[in-house]
């Protein structure tokens, strides 16, 4: 399975930062410019994982990520914020994201931004395209 990673965040020079590091581990890397373009994306279920910013095209993410699960229920959304506010983060977790990591700055920053891709794509749900969970379920028991 292609492991297909979408980047959406405000800042492009951040977004590099995080192209360049995902593209030298082998992902192949998507750039959204809008919100538009991640649920379109989102809607054709051919991402599996979401590097998201804490605002993205005017939206904050505590508003984008409701909608990108009622999208695709199996997207694995990383927020990647300058914060680490409590509250924010028990909202946005509560919406069902993956994992919250800092902007990576440090090398401890991008080394836990790193292993949580990783951990996100091992967890992703193995499903081809138009192949529903309970028909993976009973080719799996068969």
């Amino acid at each position: 399975m292609m492991r297909l990673l979408l980047i959406a965040d405000k800042e492009s020079e951040s977004r590099e930062q995080m192209k360049k590091l995902f593209a030298e581990e082998g992902y192949q890397i998507k750039l959204a410019n809008s919100v538009v373009e991640v649920l379109r994306e989102a809607l054709k279920n051919r991402i599996q994982v979401l590097l998201l910013g804490m605002e993205f095209d005017n939206m904050l993410a505590v508003e984008l990520i409701p909608l990108l699960k009622k999208c695709n229920k199996d997207l694995m959304i990383i927020l990647v914020s300058d914060e680490d506010s409590l509250p924010l983060l028990r909202k946005v977790r509560g919406e069902g994201i993956f994992f919250h990591a800092l902007r990576p700055v440090t090398p401890e920053d991008t080394e836990e931004l790193r292993l949580a891709v990783h951990c996100a794509f091992e967890k992703y749900p193995h499903i081809l395209p138009g192949q529903s969970q309970r028909l993976q379920r009973l080719e799996a028991s068969a």
